[in-house]
């Protein structure tokens, strides 16, 4: 015969047992089943986002969210209790990423992808990974200091961004008769203006910078405008799966909060990066501090 306090151990138990068996099982579903599953993740990365996202001199991928998401990518081996977790790269564009996301073909994406309200509505973010303002490149001597100075001038940007968005209901808005080219990429967008078949270059204002860093003649460019928005960068997965973004988003708020994101940042954007070595000096800002205190999914629209 069992006493009862006995009973009652076993009682609480097998209790805990079928608490935790719904939650075992979710764990495994969605994308950290399919890992588990394959022994494979495989990460979106842009090809021309410096210094977020890009391929060096050596064609290997490197960037400040390169390695944010590889942060993210130990976390989740480690989740899983992989010994060894194969990483498959896939490149995407502003125009392709959300749908390689939804359709199996990315499980993460981290690059230069802002969270927008709208965006939550095909993709889940995580915490942000970076802030940063909208702002225009031009030559120095075209005379182009702020936005309204883009009045029926040929401007170009990148397609399917959110600065292709703002160029849009600026000239529905403000009447400003601008031509947008849409380009495929960032390096083409500066290729278009650099080759003299657009005025300016819009475009996130680190983005420029780091186009900057390539150019064949930085001191022929400047980055002028009032800034025009804030942005939050976050790295995409599938919608509602909510236990892999549990995961990257506990990741990311580590690096964060343990002044490793610090160390990450100062590599990027205040030291010497390939390809040329150039040093982008962009300091950090306050909202990006308040980022690294605080991490947070929030979306700035």
């Amino acid at each position: 015969m069992f006493t009862t306090s006995r009973r009652l151990a076993i009682a609480a138990t097998l209790a805990t047992a079928l608490i935790s068996a719904p939650a075992l099982a979710q764990e495994l579903t969605g994308t950290l089943k399919k890992i588990k599953d394959t022994g494979v993740i495989t990460l979106g990365h842009r090809e021309s986002s410096i210094p977020f996202s890009y391929y060096d001199d050596k064609q290997q991928v490197v960037g400040y969210s390169q390695e944010m998401m590889l942060k993210a990518v130990d976390a989740i081996k480690a989740e899983l209790k992989l010994a060894k977790l194969d990483v498959k790269l896939v490149p995407v564009t502003s125009e392709n990423r959300i749908t390689l996301v939804q359709n199996g073909a990315v499980d993460l994406e981290c690059g230069s992808t802002t969270n927008t309200t709208e965006r939550q509505k095909q993709v889940s973010f995580s915490n942000s990974i970076f802030v940063v303002g909208t702002r225009l490149m031009t030559r120095n001597n075209s005379g182009i200091k702020d936005f309204p100075d883009l009045a029926g001038k040929t401007v170009v940007t990148t397609a399917g961004t959110t600065s292709e968005r703002l160029l849009r209901k600026m000239n529905d808005s403000n009447n400003m008769r601008m031509k947008i080219i849409s380009a495929k990429d960032h390096g083409e967008a500066f290729l278009t203006l650099e080759s003299g078949r657009a005025a300016a270059f819009v475009m996130d204002e680190v983005l420029l910078y780091g186009k900057l860093a390539n150019a064949r003649n930085a001191s022929d460019w400047a980055v002028v405008g009032t800034p025009q928005s804030l942005e939050a960068y976050g790295c995409m997965m599938r919608k509602d799966d909510l236990a892999f973004k549990k995961v990257v988003d506990a990741a990311l708020a580590q690096v964060m909060t343990s002044g490793e994101a610090d160390r990450i940042y100062t590599k990027w954007f205040l030291q010497p990066i390939p390809p040329k070595g150039l040093n982008l000096n962009f300091q950090m800002s306050y909202a990006l501090k308040r980022l690294y205190k605080s991490p947070s999914d929030k979306a700035y629209d």
